[in-house]
């Protein structure tokens, strides 16, 4: 849902027209909205066409090996260092940063919340982020960010670009533009997109809602990228032709804008007299994209027992500890059960990992009470969880047909490092107090006489 500003602002953009996208992960793509933009056989021609700046954009350091050197030519408008001037430091209270350790007074446990509630005043998306959790430390680049939104205005003038990590958006009510510097991308619920470190952007609403609700991890390691699938082989889970990247699109406005920038954990703006959203062409690796869950390919028991939940990551961004990752995104898609002799939901378990968990729609099926489409759950690294009550009963009693989970769409951001809880969550009202009580029917079933089960 656009205002007028917005309106007015849109009009001036180039190429108004169905979004489109380029396929593929990690791809070199190239892309112009003007022809000719793009220069050809070389980087920085003397003058570029349209009398355009051209400019690097560098994700990793000059000398990183090629398979992870990321890197993209922006040919723009002005160069960079005209978008910003002198800043001045301002305070976002309710976005943390790793390392943070808050004081209160909640005790270390299993932690469950429902939705943030509806705000009473107007909020765009960069003052609607809350953060839940943090881990590692943003100074090392180790270790992530667990965040909630819910916003009910558009960011028409105020535009964003975080040099502490790169932001996995993922939308649970209300679709959003997320519009970068290299493009635009309309993300819808099911949907998730990454914005890279350092990436200038906007968001707005697209939908008509009352509420624009969502989840970020804001990863502040080594980018995200496709785990490897092992003996999987070549195909399923997420497959790289589903990954779109945006095609080059420009704001060309003038007239006051601001930019804000989070560094090292503390937030600064800075006036100017344009959009920042000023490339007209851009070719390279190092660039935003989007993502349909939908489109993820599970694999899974055909025959007996629950394989590891590993088997459903989406992304994951490494560490330098071999098969550990920084931060998994994991997520929970639609899927058949058909394995024999089996108790089914997720087992029992501790885990060396951290796991702060979010529900997009649908049920899940090991919490299918309390845990609801916009909710949250923290279970940090050997706090045992595991099944409700309720779920432990049905499916150790249910016929084993096979069951198709369908309409359920849950995900999970999982660190190596613990995640500490920010004082905002908490305190947040929306905190259930009795989640703890979800396990209180499982009582002792043993009583040392064989075959009893």
């Amino acid at each position: 849902m656009l205002d007028k500003a917005e309106k007015q602002s849109e009009a001036s953009t180039v190429a108004e027209r169905a979004l489109s996208y380029m396929p593929g992960f990690g791809n070199d793509f190239e892309t112009e909205s003007l022809p000719g933009a793009l220069p050809q056989g070389q980087n920085s021609p003397q003058k570029c066409e349209y009398g355009l700046y051209a400019e690097q954009l560098s994700g990793s350091p000059f000398t990183a090996p090629r398979g992870t050197n990321e890197r993209s030519w922006l040919y723009r408008i002005r160069p960079s260092v005209k978008h910003t001037g002198r800043f001045k430091k301002i305070d976002h209270p309710h976005w943390k940063t790793a390392p943070h350790i808050a004081e209160h007074s909640l005790a270390l446990g299993q932690l469950r919340w429902s939705p943030l509630p509806t705000p009473s005043e107007k909020l765009n998306f960069l003052e609607g982020i809350r953060t839940m959790t943090t881990a590692g430390d943003v100074l090392t680049q180790a270790g992530m960010a667990a965040h909630t939104y819910v916003f009910n205005a558009d960011m028409v003038d105020d535009y964003f670009f975080n040099a502490d990590g790169e932001l996995l958006i993922v939308p649970e009510t209300g679709a959003i533009r997320v519009f970068t510097e290299l493009g635009k991308m309309d993300v819808e619920p099911s949907e998730t997109c990454v914005v890279p470190r350092g990436t200038m952007f906007k968001v707005t609403r697209l939908s008509e809602e009352k509420i624009w609700r969502g989840y970020i991890c804001e990863n502040y390691g080594a980018k995200f990228t496709l785990p490897d699938r092992g003996p999987i082989g070549a195909n399923c889970l997420a497959n790289p032709r589903d990954f779109k990247t945006p095609v080059a699109a420009y704001e060309d406005k003038e007239m006051s804008c601001r930019v804000h920038v989070k560094w090292c954990g503390s937030f600064h703006v800075t006036e100017i007299g344009h959009s920042p959203l000023d490339v007209v062409a851009w070719h390279g690796n190092y660039a935003p994209y989007k993502y349909d869950l939908k489109t993820f390919s599970p694999v899974g028991a055909i025959l007996f027992d629950h394989p590891d939940p590993s088997i459903f990551t989406v992304l994951t961004a490494p560490s330098g500890e071999e098969g550990t990752a920084n931060v998994d995104f994991v997520i929970f898609p639609p899927r058949w059960l058909v394995a024999e002799h089996t108790f089914r939901p997720p087992w029992y378990h501790r885990n060396i990992m951290s796991e702060f968990m979010g529900l997009i729609y649908g049920r899940y099926d090991a919490k299918e009470e309390g845990f609801v489409p916009g909710g949250m759950s923290l279970h940090n690294m050997m706090l045992p969880h595991g099944p409700d009550f309720t779920g432990f009963e049905k499916a150790s009693n249910g016929e084993l047909k096979p069951v198709k989970l369908d309409n359920t769409m849950a995900f999970m951001f999982e660190t190596r490092f613990p995640q500490q809880l920010t004082k905002f969550a908490a305190e947040l009202e929306t905190l259930q107090d009795d989640y703890i009580d979800c396990w209180s029917g499982l009582e002792r079933k043993f009583d040392g006489t064989p075959g009893i089960k």
